[in-house]
């Protein structure tokens, strides 16, 4: 049988590093916030690049859901933020190093920096290798959150502060009712 591109049966050469340098450079685009790669239309990578973005959020999410619940509605577009430009790593590692720059810049919700001072108790991670349990005893702090590790167990000696929650309505009388809402329920 012959091949149709050449009519001898013989399959052109294919430019190997040709080739493998265009997948880089695709996958640097989808993947690490690269320049699109000639060739290809800017409004489907750009589709792409962000449903690659929704999955490893969800992903980061199973490993780290205090941090997610704590951010909420805003934990897609806070995570898309933060990994618009870096490769992943991993995603229990993507989910430290997030909550670990979200506590750099104070933003680290009180669940996220309890689930970071347990995890920094009970692991070894330095950024740059995978994470190691430790042996020792260790205590570890975030956001005001303290943990203590010990036989490898981990315990919560200290929560996060929470924000003060809002103050009870007032019913007719100005005074809160005893649930503490602004409305009483009645038959």
């Amino acid at each position: 049988m012959t091949d149709a591109r050449d009519g001898t049966g013989a399959r052109p050469p294919v430019d190997l590093t040709r080739l493998a340098d265009r997948q880089a450079e695709l996958v640097a685009t989808l993947v690490a916030g690269g320049p699109p790669p000639a060739g290809f239309a800017p409004a489907q990578l750009a589709a792409t690049r962000a449903a690659l973005l929704r999955k490893r959020a969800g992903e980061v999410a199973r490993h780290w859901p205090l941090l997610a619940a704590g951010l909420g509605a805003g934990w897609s577009s806070t995570f898309a933020g933060w990994a618009a430009g870096r490769p992943t790593a991993g995603s229990l590692r993507d989910g430290w190093d997030l909550a670990r720059a979200l506590r750099e810049r104070g933003a680290l919700p009180p669940a996220g920096a309890e689930e970071l001072a347990a995890r920094e108790a009970r692991l070894r991670y330095d950024g740059r290798r995978a994470p190691s349990p430790r042996r020792l005893p260790a205590m570890a702090r975030a956001g005001g959150a303290v943990a203590v590790q010990i036989a490898g167990r981990v315990r919560l000696l200290r929560p996060a502060p929470r924000p003060p929650a809002a103050r009870p309505a007032a019913d007719g009388d100005g005074a809160p009712d005893a649930a503490g809402s602004a409305v009483w329920i009645s038959d």
